[in-house]
C-alpha cells in the first residue's frame, strides 16, 4: 500500500513537470537582441547593418551597435547604465542642437568609452566640424577599428574624404556603405548626394 502511494506521488510530480510551461531567462522571450523601440533609452540599440535606431539618439541618422559592449573603466558608468545613456544624449544634443563641438568632445570623452564606435565617431565628427582633420581622422579610424561595419562612420569619414579632396576614397567609402546597408539607406543617399555636388561645396554634415 505504502509503495503504491509513493508510485502515485512520483507519477503525479512527473506529470506536473511535463505539463508546466517552459521557463525563459530574463529578456529571452522577446524579439531581437538588444533592439529598442522609439522610446528606448539605449543609445546603442541599432545594428551595424543600418537597421532602425531608436529615437532620439539618431533622429535622422542610422547608427550601429558595437559587436561587444564597452568595459567599465575608471569608475565610469557602464554602457547599459541609464546615466551613461543620458550623458551620451546630452553630448549628442550639444553637437546637433547647439553646434558646440569643443564642449561635446569633452562630454563624450568624460563618458569613459572612447573605443565605442558611436562615441569615437561623434568625437571624430566634432573634430572635423572644428577643422581639425588630423584628430578627426584618428577618431574615425578608431571607430572603424572597433566596428568595421559602423555605417555612420563610413558616411562621415566619406564626407571627411570629400572635404580633403579625396574623391576616390569617398567613392570607396560609398561602396563600403552599399555593402553594409545597400543603396537605399540614408547613409548611402547622403554620401552619394555629397559626391554629386561640385567640388568645394559646403557639406551639411
Amino acid at each position: 500500500m505504502f509503495t503504491k502511494m509513493i508510485k502515485l506521488v512520483t507519477l503525479g510530480t512527473f506529470a506536473a513537470v511535463l505539463l508546466s510551461p517552459p521557463a525563459f531567462a530574463a529578456g529571452g522571450g522577446g524579439g531581437g537582441g538588444g533592439g529598442g523601440g522609439a522610446g528606448s533609452t539605449d543609445p546603442f540599440a541599432a545594428s551595424s547593418s543600418g537597421q532602425q535606431q531608436p529615437q532620439p539618439i539618431y533622429p535622422k541618422r542610422s547608427g550601429t551597435k558595437a559587436s561587444q559592449k564597452g568595459k567599465k573603466a575608471n569608475n565610469q558608468s557602464s554602457i547599459d547604465d541609464p546615466g551613461f545613456a543620458a550623458g551620451y544624449r546630452m553630448a549628442y544634443d550639444t553637437i546637433y542642437e547647439r553646434n558646440d563641438y569643443a564642449t561635446a568632445i569633452a562630454e563624450l570623452k568624460s563618458l569613459g568609452h572612447d573605443d565605442h564606435p558611436n562615441v569615437a565617431n561623434l568625437i571624430g565628427y566634432s573634430y572635423r566640424k572644428l577643422g581639425d582633420y588630423e584628430q578627426s581622422q584618428v577618431w574615425y579610424e578608431r571607430a572603424l577599428k572597433a566596428d568595421p561595419n559602423h555605417v555612420l562612420t563610413w558616411q562621415y569619414y566619406g564626407l571627411w574624404q570629400l572635404e580633403r579632396g579625396n574623391r576616390e576614397q569617398a567613392l570607396y567609402h560609398l561602396s563600403r556603405i552599399a555593402a553594409i546597408c545597400g543603396t537605399d539607406c540614408e547613409e548611402y543617399r547622403s554620401l552619394a548626394a555629397a559626391l554629386d555636388k561640385p567640388t568645394g561645396t559646403a557639406l551639411a554634415y
